[in-house]
């Protein structure tokens, strides 16, 4: 559910006055994680790499309030549940992009996740969620990449994590994750603890 709210009522005011009209508003950082559980997690239990990665950045979302406001065209939402967005190569040869609903039941995840994506590419046609605060993702697997920065669109105001492909050493496989974010939805300290967050998740799933 999407509810307006008063952002001078908000914990996001300071922000909301400082932000809201900036020409460049968004913040990336990048944060390189240690994801050895992960790849033999997917392994183990059947589940692709990358919807485990969608899955644990919804985990972790889910324990930071400011996930659940975002700015737009000038007013600040209220939402009560989160997705997570993936971006699908097509029966074409394009993309779309798909809404997967996030859900702490790792298997449901996953079964909305192959249901959804593979609708999508079949359909050669987006397919998004009403009334969820939707996380971006995207994962550039064709090459290593160190750093990331989306463009910024006033029409797109929501949170991107983007990635490249895993680099696996001699002890631990590691992902550079870049994590975009307005800075009227979170602060860095916010977006910092979210990263923490999901490596955290990572480990532990």
């Amino acid at each position: 559910m999407k509810t307006e709210i008063n952002p001078q009522e908000s914990s996001r005011a300071d922000a909301f006055r400082l932000w809201m009209t900036s020409p460049m508003p968004m913040v990336t950082l990048v944060k390189t994680m240690d994801v050895s559980r992960l790849l033999r997690a997917s392994r183990k239990k059947g589940v692709k790499f990358n919807t485990l990665l969608c899955w644990c950045i919804g985990r972790a979302a889910t324990g930071i309030e400011e996930f659940y406001t975002l700015p737009e065209a000038g007013k600040l939402y209220r939402y009560d549940r989160l997705a997570v967005n993936v971006i699908v190569n097509n029966a074409q040869g394009g993309i779309n992009s798909c809404d997967i609903p996030f859900s702490d039941d790792l298997q449901q995840f996953n079964r909305d996740y192959l249901t959804r994506t593979a609708k999508v590419a079949a359909e050669c046609k987006s397919d998004y969620l009403d009334g969820y605060m939707v996380i971006g993702t995207s994962a550039m697997i064709d090459t290593q990449l160190d750093t990331i920065v989306n463009q910024y669109t006033d029409q797109f105001c929501n949170p991107m994590v983007m990635w490249g492909r895993y680099r696996k050493g001699l002890f631990k496989t590691t992902l550079p994750v870049s994590f975009q974010f307005h800075h009227v939805q979170m602060d860095g300290g916010h977006a910092a603890r979210f990263l923490e967050r999901l490596q955290k998740t990572i480990t532990y799933i």
